[in-house]
């Protein structure tokens, strides 16, 4: 997937763009509520994977963005910024239902003494256009949907919305190395969830046979 350019598209524009929303500018909040909506939307909805849910932690990210945007510093990007909001509300959400989940505090575990499956299909060569397939499509919304939140949110960020490790690194305020062992770990339980259905799925596709 193409990484969709983030507005401002520079340092110039986004530091007047700043400026007007700190300025509690009605028009640029709505200009920041159609540039952003539709991204952060899909986030919370992959985090929560529950629509009404995931409206009310829109809802609630740019309430907050529009109470707090005098405390917007410019050290990371607005981007940045609403997407750590965004997060943040989906995280605090899921703990509310789930209170015993693993905070993104704790300790990320290791991959050593951990062995591999000993049949994993590559699913990610599949070209894009199959894997968007509503089948598919379902099958691996499922499977991020049973992913602990710690490696969920971290496959999310990188591989759905595209954000850079950094930049992940920044919404989640932790290292770019626990984003990238996070990440690693996240895409190995995919592919082990996933390895079954995508056999059977290749086989198919290989004898003509899928339906």
């Amino acid at each position: 997937m193409s990484k969709q350019p983030n507005y401002p598209i520079n340092d110039t524009a986004e530091s007047v763009f700043v400026d007007r929303l700190r300025a509690r500018d009605r028009r640029a909040f709505t200009e920041l509520v159609d540039l952003y909506s539709a991204r952060l939307y899909r986030l919370v909805l992959k985090l929560l994977n529950h629509p009404q849910d995931a409206e009310d932690a829109l809802q609630e990210t740019f309430v907050k963005a529009f109470r707090y945007m005098a405390n917007f510093d410019g050290r990371s990007s607005l981007s940045t910024w609403l997407f750590r909001i965004a997060t943040n509300e989906a995280l605090m959400m899921l703990r509310r239902k789930h209170p015993v989940t693993i905070s993104l505090d704790a300790p990320v575990e290791t991959e050593d003494g951990e062995s591999e499956p000993l049949q994993i299909v590559d699913w990610r060569f599949i070209p894009e256009h199959e894997l968007l397939d509503s089948e598919l499509r379902q099958e691996l919304d499922k499977a991020v949907a049973l992913l602990p939140e710690t490696l969920r949110v971290v496959f999310v960020l990188r591989d759905i919305e595209n954000l850079s490790t950094q930049e992940a690194a920044d919404v989640l305020g932790i290292s770019e190395t626990a984003v990238k062992t996070r990440l690693s770990r996240a895409r190995l339980r995919l592919r082990e969830e996933l390895s079954a259905y995508f056999a059977d799925w290749m086989e198919k596709k290989a004898h003509g046979t899928l339906e």
